[in-house]
């Protein structure tokens, strides 16, 4: 008798070989109809899998993260088919599952247009509706070669020939589309049902540039109709926060051609920099941080040193001078090695905390280029903890609590945490990562933190936690990180007293709160729509005149505002009241202040607060007092 073992420990038995949807079946009619595919001994399969020894079985289906993927995984080949049937001379190529979708590479003749993908998506559905089953078979390697060469699909060849001759290579068929794919596929296309093609752009095949440009087609699936919407009007929104149009809208910044990758801030985008980098500043001296400051570029002896020059140099900008190599740095943890080996260090100096608003360069690829969430010249707010072993786990308590106030004084209050552990190819004794891994866990549950782990996902070095925040539409930005580094320090011959005046070598917690202010500023804007609160608005006030008789008194009011320590724009131009408003209100700005003769002769002013709210007339004490709260509670 076979045995099969189901995820809530009950058993079930069967005379001989059984498929997972056979499983399925005997379960229920119902979960034979929703199953997707199966997780057989922690292996993601097909339905048609069969079972011949007695294994542990989770039958997916599309409530699972694990079903999800099957989905979008099976409607990229959807989409290839269509494709096919649409455009028979095109070529396909690769279509992986991506974050929160799929997309497609084929190599055709003219570009697709809107029309074509309309026109690809309505294909999409009706090959669907026919419901038919999705089929696997293997060939040996050298016949599926000669299988594609003989459709013409050359970039299909091309993909198997990269196998290791004398494997064999597996196929799934549906209707009369056959593609590569190692799965697991749907059963069938009638359980794709809920998807939508979003655009089309170029990539290069294999992503080199001396390659073709073929033509991806991107698109999104989802389990239920109600996902989908969900996803659809999340993006909407999320256009409407583009950080790209509202730096624009707003006058922050710009992307200037003459520098790509690089940030041109603008004053009232420069004040909101300001603003994060002098409230990290603070929080640097209030949790005993010495902030220092290394130079831009570095000797490429340095970089060899630390690895970067062999493993890193095609993202470095380099340069030279009377004959020597020189790099701008890409991280600012070689120089704070270098700062920390001034002088002898001992135990009792330790932890040493060094922060760095550093200014990096990585030449990132132009494709990858994205407003100024990803740049090439970025500020972190950077920091590296010198300490010993035994100190791990009280910094990682302390700085998960500081990282906790800091995201939510920024208007962040749902974070993930993700402990990545040791990776197959890594230094260091089985020992030391057993003591950092646990230094790290018991360090975030002593601040109250509930994680999960990402198995082998550590940096050779060391083990980390990634900080995960998740802003207003329920996307996810990893800003927060810190990691155990024993590797620098050792490399670049860094050392401590110990007590007992031996010398050792201390360990290394890279640490980042914010990450690049860019990047940061970049979700920022995004999370608040533009309207920052108001102790980061770059005008947090602006006073507005009805006739040119409340000049003076208008003129009086903004600068006791201003002597208040408050960003006030004064507002004196000969304009209808309802446009000053209006256009101020597009701004997006925290309260704006009109005065007319009523409230000049009564020493106050009419307070409008954002979202067109109007909180009536006030003392110009009482606004000051109230404006004053909202700053001081970051309100």
């Amino acid at each position: 008798m076979l045995h099969i073992t189901l995820p809530d420990g009950s058993q079930r038995e069967f005379p001989g070989p059984v498929t997972v949807a056979e499983v399925a079946a005997s379960i229920g009619t119902g979960l034979a109809k929703a199953a997707l595919a199966g997780k057989v001994d922690g292996r993601l399969v097909d339905t048609s899998y069969r079972m011949e020894k007695d294994s542990a079985l989770a039958i997916v289906t599309a409530k699972d993260a694990d079903g999800l993927e099957v989905i979008r995984h099976s409607t990229a080949h959807l989409l290839a088919y269509a494709v096919k049937e649409l455009f028979p001379e095109a070529q396909v190529t690769i279509g992986p599952v991506i974050e929160h979708g799929f997309y497609y590479d084929f190599s055709y003749s003219r570009p697709f247009t809107p029309e074509d993908l309309e026109a690809i998506e309505k294909r999409m559905t009706a090959l669907a509706s026919k419901d038919e089953p999705v089929l696997r078979k293997v060939l040996p390697r050298d016949e599926a070669i000669q299988y594609f060469k003989g459709l013409g699909e050359h970039y299909k060849a091309e993909i198997i020939g990269s196998i290791p001759a004398g494997e064999d290579v597996s196929l799934y068929s549906e209707g009369s589309f056959t593609d590569l794919c190692r799965g697991p596929h749907v059963p069938s296309t009638g359980k794709l049902k809920h998807f939508k093609l979003m655009k089309v752009a170029g990539a290069y095949w294999r992503g080199d540039h001396r390659n073709e440009m073929l033509q991806r087609v991107y698109g999104t699936a989802w389990a239920s109709k109600e996902d989908l919407q969900q996803y659809l009007t999340m993006l909407e929104e999320a256009e409407k926060r583009d950080h790209r149009k509202l730096g624009r809208e707003l006058d922050l910044f710009h992307i200037d051609d003459h520098a790509p990758g690089l940030v041109f801030w603008h004053p009232k985008g420069w004040t909101v920099w300001q603003g994060v980098e002098q409230y990290m500043r603070q929080v640097y001296r209030d949790n005993d941080y010495l902030e220092v400051k290394g130079p831009q570029i570095l000797d490429k002896t340095l970089w060899e040193k630390t690895g970067h020059w062999d493993k890193y140099r095609e993202n470095m900008f380099t340069t030279e001078s009377e004959k020597r190599d020189y790099a701008l740095k890409p991280m600012n943890c070689p120089g704070h090695i270098l700062i920390y080996k001034q002088g002898i260090k001992s135990y009792r100096d330790l932890p040493l905390r060094f922060g760095e608003f550093g200014q990096c360069h990585r030449n990132e690829p132009s494709g990858g280029l994205h407003g100024i969430m990803r740049v090439r010249g970025f500020t972190q707010d950077d920091g590296h903890i010198f300490c010993t072993e035994d100190q791990i786990q009280a910094e990682v308590k302390s700085f998960t609590t500081l990282l906790r106030k800091v995201y939510q004084d920024f208007g962040f209050t749902e974070i993930l945490y993700k402990l990545s552990t040791r990776p197959e190819k890594r230094i260091g004794t089985d020992e030391s990562w057993d003591r950092a891994e646990s230094a790290l866990a018991e360090g975030l549950r002593a601040s109250g933190c509930e994680f999960e782990y990402l198995p082998g996902e550590g940096a050779f070095y060391g083990p980390k936690i990634e900080y995960t925040l998740k802003d207003a539409l329920g996307r996810q930005w990893q800003c927060g990180t810190i990691q155990v580094d024993p590797n620098l320090p050792e490399r670049l011959d860094a050392e401590f007293v110990a007590e007992d005046g031996s010398r050792q070598r201390p360990v290394m917690l890279h640490r980042a709160i914010v990450g690049s202010l860019e990047r940061f500023i970049g979700i920022l804007i995004e999370q608040h729509a533009g309207a920052l609160p108001t102790w980061l608005a770059p005008v947090q006030v602006a006073v507005l005149n009805i006739t040119d008789s409340q000049a003076e008194y208008a003129q009086s009011v903004a600068k006791k505002l201003k002597n208040q320590g408050l960003r006030v724009d004064l507002d004196l131009r000969n304009e209808k009241i309802t446009y000053k408003i209006r256009e101020h209100s597009m701004q997006k700005l925290p309260y704006i202040l009109v005065v007319g003769e009523k409230e000049k002769a009564a020493g106050a002013v009419a307070v409008r607060a954002r979202g067109n709210q109007d909180l009536g007339a006030m003392s110009l004490e009482a606004f000051a007092e109230k404006i004053a709260s909202d700053i001081a509670h970051k309100s």
